[in-house]
């Protein structure tokens, strides 16, 4: 029995359907987690504001007047704004002030762009051909970059992680001498320490001696005017001595 290519297009477009309804899907651990903690942390906008940008202009796309006969496309796109809007405003419900503007901001620039493609295409093509190339190779565009969105948290982390492990290598190649080093001037300042003291005890001691020098001569100097007043009293009394016998005899 031969199916027809109709009908295999339609089964290919349903589980095409499916598998994005899932991928569209994914994130939801990522926000349970936000709407439990409350928070939106450290978690980047950008994979859902590019999902959301690349379903509005698919659905551009799938509309009757651009290439009609695009049920699957405007369905399956339908879906997945639906999804990535939610995503979206519960990211700006749990995100401080600053960052909360910035996606505000992103939001409405990316609305501001479909609506002006929009005009653009409806304006100036005139045939279904025209426009579906025009916005069809928009959407793949930005379809690539939908995929391409999370190389915007992954290159900072990984250029991280390479910069970290880096500086690793540099540490353990490094450390020993590094070690050395603080060690050596330890050992300066160690000595140079020992240096100061002895050059203390030495000033000191000679400051001491000085000073015992000094009152040892001033004992001597005392005890020699001792003597010679000894000497001179024991000359005046045999003086005194010879006289008395002088005067009797």
């Amino acid at each position: 029995m031969m199916i027809s290519a109709e009908t295999a297009l339609t089964v290919v477009g349903i589980l095409g359907n499916i598998i994005s309804l899932m991928l569209f899907l994914s994130p939801m651990p990522t926000f349970v987690q936000i709407w439990k903690k409350g928070s939106v942390a450290q978690f980047s906008p950008a994979p859902y504001l590019a999902t959301l940008l690349n379903c509005m202009l698919w659905i551009v796309y799938a509309l009757p007047w651009v290439h009609p006969h695009s049920v699957l496309v405007l369905t399956i796109n339908g879906t997945g704004f639906l999804i990535e809007l939610t995503f979206v405003f519960l990211f700006i419900l749990y995100s401080d002030g600053k960052k909360r503007l910035k996606v505000i901001v992103m939001l409405l620039v990316e609305i501001a762009f479909v609506a002006l493609i929009t005009v653009l295409v409806m304006t100036l093509a005139h045939t279904f051909a025209a426009r579906s190339l025009v916005v069809g190779s928009i959407s793949v565009f930005f379809g690539t970059l939908m995929y391409a969105a999370p190389l915007s948290v992954m290159i900072p982390n990984g250029l991280g992680t390479l910069f970290g492990l880096a500086q690793l290598v540099l540490y353990a190649t490094f450390y020993k001498s590094t070690q050395r080093q603080i060690e050596a001037k330890k050992v300066k300042a160690e000595m140079g320490l020992a240096d100061q003291g002895v050059a203390v005890v030495s000033s000191n001691l000679k400051s001491g001696l000085a000073s015992w020098g000094a009152s040892l001569c001033v004992e001597r100097a005392q005890d020699k005017l001792f003597v010679e007043l000894l000497e001179s009293a024991i000359r005046q009394s045999s003086r005194s001595v010879r006289l008395v016998l002088e005067v009797r005899y």
